[in-house]
């Protein structure tokens, strides 16, 4: 049995790119969400996730996960120990989306990018660290950007979220120095093509990344743990610092331009 992912949000977008990117690596793989029914504006399910990794060469497990609610997390990492009995990577992917003024953000929307966000990420990353300090290996990925509280304006309670995440990322990276547990938060450039970007009319396929990006990203932090640990990246700058050079292989339209990611851009999709 090989190495081990549990991927929070595998079912589409960048958690199943990466998925499938870490399948066709020869790790074995846990779909962890809550897509248990078709829905017909978030394609995809848990078990058909889990048939792609299958697909790419993976054991694939999928466990519903549902990262507000502590006993399913719980029920979710007991299912992983049971089926592989060890962890390599946990890839905190999921996450909830919010991007209105303050004014404008009901506290059961505050609670829930909290709640999915820094929290699930932290009590997913909890769950697990007893396996990973047993094994002395492991690295935990947190899907959160670089800090940069210039950003804040008009998304204060999402970026409240991830900027949490990606101090738990920092903060984890200290703690855990010369355990052989690795933590770093991974972010992207440009829209990357998911549910998300379609759902909030984020553009168009000509201005959108496709995910692979970041699973191709995720796939060479594992590669290079030492010098990731503890750092907040972007994936273009990282892979290009490692030799990456081909970009255009990640664009949605072979003629497209793709869009940073800018506050003014998620400013864009408020309604």
């Amino acid at each position: 049995m090989g190495k081990v992912a549990f991927i929070t949000g595998a079912t589409r977008g960048i958690g199943k790119a990466c998925g499938l990117k870490l399948a066709r690596e020869g790790y074995d793989i846990v779909v962890a969400a809550r897509s248990v029914k078709p829905h017909e504006k978030l394609p995809g399910t848990i078990e058909s996730a889990a048939d792609e990794m299958r697909a790419a060469g993976a054991t694939a497990l999928a466990v519903y996960c549902n990262l507000v609610e502590q006993d399913s997390i719980d029920r979710a990492v007991a299912a992983t120990m049971e089926k592989f009995g060890r962890v390599d990577v946990v890839i905190n992917n999921a996450g909830a989306l919010w991007w209105k003024n303050l004014e404008d953000t009901p506290m059961k929307r505050f609670d829930l990018v909290m709640n999915v966000n820094v929290r699930g990420s932290f009590a997913v990353t909890s769950a697990f660290l007893p396996t990973m300090r047993k094994q002395g290996s492991g690295h935990i990925i947190f899907m959160s950007p670089p800090i940069d509280l210039s950003l804040l304006h008009g998304h204060i309670a999402y970026y409240i979220s991830k900027y949490g995440m990606s101090m738990t990322a920092i903060g984890l990276a200290e703690e855990l120095a010369g355990t052989g547990i690795y933590a770093t938060a991974l972010w992207p450039k440009t829209i990357i093509e998911s549910a998300a970007t379609i759902n909030f009319k984020m553009g168009d396929p000509s201005v959108w990344r496709k995910a692979d990006i970041l699973a191709d990203a995720v796939f060479e932090i594992l590669q290079h743990p030492n010098e990731t640990n503890g750092k907040c990246l972007i994936d273009e700058q990282f892979l290009r610092s490692i030799g990456y050079t081909d970009f255009d292989q990640y664009k949605c339209t072979p003629d497209g331009t793709p869009a940073e990611l800018t506050p003014d851009i998620m400013r864009m999709t408020r309604t």
